[in-house]
């Protein structure tokens, strides 16, 4: 925790000092105790004059902002090589006898500077090049801060102050979480205003599934994932509301232990394996070199020193200061030639282009020897799948039902990032969307919290991964010609546009693991309800009667339509493929009359999770679709009690290694060893 950047060393201070102190286990404590430890009313917040209090003790909720590497310490670590060290000494050593040469009347022209000026010449690219690079990256190390959320909707004094700044909470904050809100800080969850409440915690778990919150202790010694009463800052609200007791602020959050990590992590200095084989080729190249030289001018000693023997002792020196001089010179005019002047230059040059390359793919790298690092990796070891793929999901099969019961059209989808553009439908059919084509769309498009939005140059998902890759399918279906005059051509984001505009959401049934789907109440342009659901295949399946067929109209589900779509279910999920499916329902007497009054009486049966499956029963199923994973590696590898994930890692593409095979092929592995503190921010499109 921290009060600003003029106060970075109080601040350090503090924040060690805070770290000291006993954590309060606010996920093991009930909701009455956590009220009573922080001294707060949920209903009435907390006073500004405990706030200021507060703020005096805890500071601003933020993150450290640590000194960054001044330029001149960038300088001197760019001469922190032993081959540009003996490159330093050779220039320096040829520039000094080119001036004296010049002096004693020699040749005082340009080309008796050429060789020390290239030599400074590469010296100082080298260390341009090294400078701007880690330069670039010092300011990535600030990426943390980007995931903190930047303002919170606050109860104090009694009342709801909307849009605070979020580093203006402090510890008893009451705040209220919608879905989309980015988490502000550290906070104990005190009351579920919606039925389920889903955090999407990826950035500090790696695990791609939205973590279901609730109100109910957890075992003290709960990892992150186990504690699922607590809420942490950076994480995304992707599912309900709910409010929340702020327990931990800026350093003491969980994010800030990974900032304070980073920053440790970034201060080692832990050579690669290719800055340690040119520091060995240049200590072995210094010490031949010299052994050499030293050589060559004992050999000609004779030539500038003479003497005399008298009585067996010699005598008479002669020394020839002039002479010493000039087979110096060539001695180190035979070093400077041996040395590979060109050398760090080309490393240099590489490096530099390797960087560039990954930044490309949005990897920042802080020092140039870590692209070798990266780029000899040729295995990496992980125990789950989460791991494995960029948190980003793509449709790849779409199922819908033919023209008669127990028929089935299938359509491979191409793409596999959030940009609505990126590949097509493969078999659309060339007159367009039929009415069955349509209740799919319709359900993807408004059966959907999520959002895909573009940043830079690529589209990001806003919401669950899942429910985006069911709008980019929406826009990859296009609209029925009837609907296509009412749409902004070219909008990534105007077919599912479209399909809210002509519906009203008054009422959302949302999603718990126990009915598995997730279901919307509409009003249509005409006034008539209706109930939109997605969810899963099998669940859904249970509560359909009916299937709507590919002209529109519905037939009773029969059993070996079931059978069916179960047995197209089995082959897409071997093929690692998360299934989806879709229902419909148009009679719904009980909200016949519901425009989200409170008072009316099915407002009751909203307001009880469990009344939900009652509600979507006597579905009319339209079809489902198969969802895949994007990967991150090329190649993995996998122990015995990890057969589960083969069938997954063989559809990211991926090369596959036993546990067997690896003990008798250890030698052949190469399992390179990243240095941490040289990588400073690696992020994939969309993830």
């Amino acid at each position: 925790m921290g009060r600003g950047g003029e106060n970075y060393g109080k601040r350090e201070n503090a924040g060690a000092a805070s770290s000291k102190q006993e954590t309060f286990p606010a996920w093991a404590r009930d909701v009455k105790q956590c009220e009573e430890k922080y001294q707060v009313n949920r209903e009435l917040g907390l006073p500004s004059a405990e706030v200021e209090k507060r703020r005096q003790i805890y500071g601003l909720n933020e993150l450290l902002k640590h000194e960054p590497t001044s330029i001149f310490q960038l300088l001197l670590e760019q001469f922190n090589d032993t081959l540009v060290r003996i490159l330093l000494a050779a220039a320096i050593i040829s520039f000094v006898l080119a001036w004296y040469d010049g002096e004693g009347g020699g040749e005082k022209e340009t080309t008796a500077f050429v060789e020390p000026l290239v030599i400074f010449l590469i010296l100082i690219v080298n260390a341009i090049v090294g400078i701007w690079q880690e330069s670039s990256a010092e300011k990535a190390l600030e990426a943390l801060k980007e995931i903190q959320s930047e303002h919170a909707d606050v109860i104090r004094d009694g009342k709801k102050v909307s849009s605070l700044p979020a580093k203006e909470l402090v510890p008893g904050d009451i705040v209220e979480l919608r879905v989309g809100d980015k988490v502000p800080a550290d906070m104990r969850v005190l009351s579920l205003i919606s039925s389920t409440v889903r955090v999407e915690q990826g950035s500090l778990t790696g695990e791609s599934e939205a973590v279901s919150k609730t109100v109910k202790v957890v075992p003290e010694n709960s990892d992150i994932q186990g504690k699922k009463c607590m809420v942490f800052a950076g994480t995304t609200m992707v599912n309900g509301n709910c409010i929340c007791l702020v327990t931990e602020i800026g350093m003491n959050t969980e994010i800030g232990k990974v900032h304070s990590q980073i920053h440790e992590a970034s201060q080692s200095d832990t050579d690669t394996p290719l800055k340690k084989k040119l520091n060995e080729f240049g200590e072995v190249l210094t010490l031949i070199i010299g052994m050499i030289c030293i050589l060559v001018w004992l050999i000609n000693v004779k030539y500038f020193l003479s003497w005399e023997y008298v009585d067996g002792w010699p005598t008479n020196f002669k020394f020839s200061f002039e002479k010493c001089t000039y087979y110096f010179e060539i001695a180190v005019a035979l070093a400077v030639a041996a040395i590979p002047e060109g050398l760090p230059a080309v490393i240099t040059t590489c490096l530099a282009l390797g960087t560039r390359k990954m930044a490309q793919k949005n990897a920042l790298v802080r020092k140039l020897p870590s692209v070798e690092t990266l780029g000899c990796t040729t295995v990496i070891c992980s125990d789950k799948t989460g791991t494995l793929t960029t948190n980003q999901m793509a449709v790849s099969k779409l199922v819908a039902i033919g023209s008669r019961s127990g028929t089935l059209r299938s359509f491979d989808v191409e793409g596999t990032t959030y940009d609505p553009f990126d590949g097509k439908i493969l078999g659309w059919p060339v007159d367009g969307m039929d009415a069955n084509l349509e209740m799919i769309a319709k359900i993807s498009a408004v059966c959907n919290d999520a959002g895909v939005e573009q940043s830079g140059r690529h589209y990001v998902a806003i919401g669950m991964p899942t429910e985006a890759a069911l709008k980019v399918l929406v826009e990859k279906m296009e609209l029925p010609e009837k609907y296509a005059s009412s749409s902004a051509p070219g909008d990534p984001r105007r077919c599912c546009q479209v399909w809210n505009k002509m519906v009203q959401r008054i009422a959302t049934l949302e999603f718990d693991r126990d009915r598995k789907s997730m279901g919307v109440i509409i009003n249509s342009s005409s006034g008539n309800k209706s109930l939109l659901v997605k969810g899963a295949v099998e669940n859904l399946l249970e509560r359909s009667s009916f299937i709507q067929l590919l002209d529109g109209s519905t037939v009773e589900l029969d059993k070996y339509s079931k059978d069916l779509i179960l047995q197209v279910l089995r082959e897409m999920s071997t093929d690692a493929l998360r299934c989806l499916g879709f229902a419909y329902k148009e009679e719904l007497p009980e909200f016949a009359t519901y425009n989200s009054d409170e008072d009316h009486p099915a407002h009751q049966l909203l307001l009880n999770p469990s009344n939900y499956s009652s509600i979507e029963s006597n579905l009319i199923f339209v079809g489902l679709v198969g969802l895949r994973h994007s990967n991150k590696t090329s190649r993995i590898l996998l122990g015995k009690r990890f057969i589960k994930q083969l069938k997954t890692a063989k559809q990211l593409g991926f090369v596959l290694w036993s546990l067997q095979e690896t003990i008798r092929t250890q030698q052949k592995l190469f399992v390179a060893k990243l240095v941490y503190s040289d990588i400073v921010k690696i992020s994939l499109p969309g993830a």
